[in-house]
């Protein structure tokens, strides 16, 4: 790590897996300082082609020749959540740092194998959770460890995308395989980490999924309801079959709360006020924000705000309501945990 402290060169990444997440980041990239894009693999020779056209870098032969290219310091990792742990076990293996989006794994003892893999080989880890990043959740996050929320009682939370005709028919998210628990596992994890973020852990969960809308077999619409350790309910509901798309997240203290939809903004309610305050807040640029962390953290030896560990616990939420529903029984986080599923 000294020499990235000591040299003024910017790091230099490989995407991996190319799709149109992968540009989302590479768009976040070049906002970013000290982080280039050096080069991109994925099996389509037209797709990395068009990837190198647009970010201006070279394409890769293969993934195994960006690992040993010495001037390669990193993986940005977009490939399918099911080869997750080995296309990572391979870059630490190369002393390659990776950006994983989440979920880190689609079960939590592989995302456990994960965070050691990468612990062990002593590269750094960062997962894919921007939502946690957005200005107005920073402030509510502040309000609550300062006490002017009183004790928190309960949330409610919604995260709806229409993704109908949005991929192919066989693609990897409409398969139980790809994505075991369907929307829930994909999308489910950006508020069930807000959520522990702002309302400490989840300790046991209920569920419930259906399929209405995508073909394949994976449920498109599921709700969660979750206790959590301080004894506070929250509800999440996800979904790929809405009209429109919408993020909704209310958190509710004995001394005030905070009421946030996309497309209303945030207010804030104190305890004896009737109507709620809207508060302005400037909107930040999550993605950079998270790849400028990642390149700090390899240069300065700083561990990234979200690493495997709690990664793999906010999947473990997601795969006990998963398992709730299925069972239809209370699962908790423990259990999850203990197994690895």
């Amino acid at each position: 790590l000294g020499d990235y402290i000591m040299s003024s060169k910017p790091i230099r990444v490989a995407s991996l897996g190319l799709g149109w997440w992968s540009d989302v980041l590479a768009d976040g990239i070049l906002k970013a300082s000290d982080i280039e894009i050096a080069t991109c693999y994925t099996r389509s020779l037209d797709k990395r082609q068009a990837f190198a056209d647009k970010y201006k870098c070279t394409f890769a032969e293969s993934y195994e020749d960006i690992l040993s290219d010495p001037n390669i310091d990193a993986i940005i990792n977009t490939t399918p959540n099911n080869i997750h742990l080995e296309t990572t076990r391979q870059a630490a293996e190369a002393g390659k740092h990776v950006f994983l989006d989440k979920p880190i794994a689609n079960s939590v003892g592989e995302g456990m194998k994960i965070a050691k893999i990468c612990r062990d080989a002593n590269v750094k880890l960062s997962i894919g959770f921007q939502r946690r990043r957005e200005n107005h959740f920073r402030w509510v996050h502040e309000e609550i460890k300062a006490g002017r929320f009183g004790k928190i009682v309960q949330a409610e939370a919604n995260i709806s995308r229409d993704r109908l005709g949005q991929f192919e028919g066989n693609h990897w998210r409409y398969t139980a395989e790809g994505m075991p628990g369907g929307v829930m596992l994909q999308i489910g994890p950006h508020y069930v980490d807000v959520m522990e973020m702002l309302m400490g852990p989840i300790m046991e969960v209920s569920g419930m999924l259906s399929q209405l809308v995508l073909p394949g077999d994976n449920p498109d619409v599921a709700g969660l309801v979750m206790k959590h350790e301080n004894g506070a309910i929250s509800t999440l509901n996800a979904g790929y079959a809405s009209a429109g798309e919408n993020y909704v997240m209310n958190i509710y203290g004995k001394e005030a709360s905070a009421l946030y939809s996309l497309h209303t903004g945030m207010f804030h309610v104190k305890r004896g006020e009737k109507t709620p305050i809207k508060k302005e807040f400037e909107q930040n640029d999550t993605i950079m924000e998270q790849m400028q962390e990642f390149g700090d953290c390899i240069r300065s030896g700083d561990e990234p705000e979200v690493g495997g560990e709690w990664a793999s616990r906010s999947l473990a939420v997601i795969r006990a309501g998963v398992k709730s529903a299925r069972e239809r029984r209370y699962v908790s986080i423990q259990e999850i945990m203990d197994s690895g599923e």
